[in-house]
C-alpha cells in the first residue's frame, strides 16, 4: 500500500455518479470518524498540556519545599513537612495519569490512521477486492501496536472471535501486574 497523506480521505466519487453507495457511504462515514477523534485528541492535548505544565511546575515547587524542610528547616512543623511530602507525593500519581493519557492519545492516533487507510483502500476500485491489500494493511495496523494485549486482541477479532470475547482477553492481559513500562516494549517518556 503506497503512503498515503493523512487527513486525505473523502467520498471520492465524481458528480456525476452520486449516486447512493454502500462504499461512498461507508467512505463518509469513515472520514467524519476520523475527523471525530482527531478533533476530540486535540482538544484533550490542550487540556492535559495546560495540566502537565500546571503539575510539573507543582512537583518542582513542592521538591523546593521538600529540599527546604530537609535543609535549611529541620524544625519546621511536621504537619507542613507532612503536608507537603503528600502534595509532592500525589503530583507524583498524576503524572503517572498523564502518561496513560499519553499512551490513549497514541493510540487513538492509530485509530484514525487505520480507519483513514481503510477507507483509501475501499475507495479504490480495484484494491479493495486484492487479498494481498487487505493483508497489508493488517499488517501495518499490527505493526502500530506496542502493547503485547493490543497485539493478542487483534489476533482474536481477526480469528473471528466477538468484540466481547477480545476484549475480555485484551482486560485478562492487560490486568497483569506490569512494572513502571505500562506492559510496552517502548520508551516513551511524557517529561
Amino acid at each position: 500500500m503506497a503512503q498515503l497523506e493523512r487527513h486525505s480521505l473523502s467520498r471520492s466519487v465524481p458528480d456525476d455518479q452520486l449516486n447512493w453507495s454502500q462504499i461512498g457511504e461507508t467512505l463518509t462515514l469513515l472520514a467524519l470518524a476520523v475527523a471525530q477523534i482527531d478533533t476530540s485528541m486535540k482538544e484533550g492535548n490542550d487540556s492535559v498540556d495546560t495540566l502537565t505544565h500546571s503539575f510539573t511546575s507543582i512537583a518542582s515547587k513542592s521538591r523546593l519545599l521538600l529540599d527546604h524542610f530537609a535543609k535549611v528547616d529541620p524544625d519546621a512543623p511536621q504537619d507542613i513537612k507532612d503536608a507537603a511530602e503528600i502534595i509532592h507525593q500525589e503530583v507524583g500519581k498524576a503524572v503517572v495519569a498523564f502518561q496513560f493519557y499519553d499512551r490513549l492519545s497514541q493510540r487513538m492516533e492509530h485509530v484514525g490512521e487505520s480507519l483513514e487507510k481503510m477507507g483509501h483502500l475501499i475507495s479504490d476500485p480495484k484494491g479493495r477486492y486484492i487479498e494481498k491489500e487487505w493483508v497489508q494493511l493488517q499488517t501495518e495496523i499490527k505493526a502500530n501496536y506496542t502493547m503485547e494485549a493490543e497485539r493478542i486482541m487483534f489476533e482474536h477479532i481477526l480469528a473471528g472471535r466477538s468484540i466481547a470475547e477480545a476484549l475480555e482477553i485484551y482486560h485478562h492481559h492487560f490486568n497483569k501486574p506490569m512494572d513502571d513500562t505500562f506492559g510496552t516494549d517502548d520508551d516513551i517518556e511524557l517529561f
